[in-house]
């Protein structure tokens, strides 16, 4: 087979080196499929559905009036920051029902950014429970929504109760430069850790942070 065209996103750089797997988690509706569909430079694989009522009775859409479908297995997007490293975006499903599912995902993974909604912050506890459950190191970003009440950081930071080291950084999840330093904020936190806090590979083809 002939090499693809530099134009053509569907296919890796020549020089990319080092893949490298993240997931992007959070409660139900925080934006996930969103993120990934704004950071992706290939067309995102989604897995979304309508919701149905039966869903409705276990899902909680107070204040979410525009929510019609929900996604049911992940969403998968593709970002090379440069030459050498290209990372890998799944997208989990928010639902508590679904918690099996993402903790089958982690596997592979070097680390998460957590979606928060200051409007619901107290469900982020459970996405970043299990997630120190499983050793997965991991940021938050605060996706601002447009009726959301804004707080300085250091109140959401004690709420949250996370630990100084853990990034915490705002984003739009709609707009792809600031999704990106989000990322961003991710990887480098996931630099600074020793080789012994990071997460093996479990088997799944991705680099090692320090090669890229």
């Amino acid at each position: 087979m002939g090499s693809a065209p530099a134009s053509d996103d569907r296919y890796l750089r020549p020089g990319v080196q080092t893949a490298v797997k993240l997931l992007i988690v959070g409660h139900f509706a925080v934006g996930k499929t969103t993120y990934v569909g704004a950071l992706s430079e290939i067309r995102p694989l989604r897995t979304e559905e309508v919701m149905t009522e039966a869903g409705a009775l276990v899902d909680d859409l107070s204040g979410m009036n525009d929510k019609t479908t929900t996604t049911v297995a992940l969403d998968f997007g593709r970002l090379t920051l440069n030459d050498h490293l290209v990372l890998y975006l799944f997208g989990t499903p928010g639902q508590q029902r679904f918690t099996q599912l993402w903790q089958d995902m982690t596997r592979g993974a070097l680390g998460a950014l957590v979606l928060a909604d200051t409007r619901r912050l107290n469900q982020s506890f459970e996405v970043m429970g299990v997630l120190e459950e499983l050793g997965l190191p991991y940021a938050v970003a605060l996706n601002d929504f447009d009726d959301a009440p804004r707080h300085e950081l250091d109140e959401v930071r004690d709420a949250l109760d996370l630990l100084p080291e853990t990034p915490l950084v705002r984003c739009d999840a709609r707009d792809r430069g600031s999704s990106t330093r989000a990322l961003i904020a991710l990887v480098e936190y996931l630099l600074t850790l020793p080789s012994d806090r990071r997460p093996s590979s479990g088997g799944t083809p991705t680099g090692h942070l320090e090669h890229a």
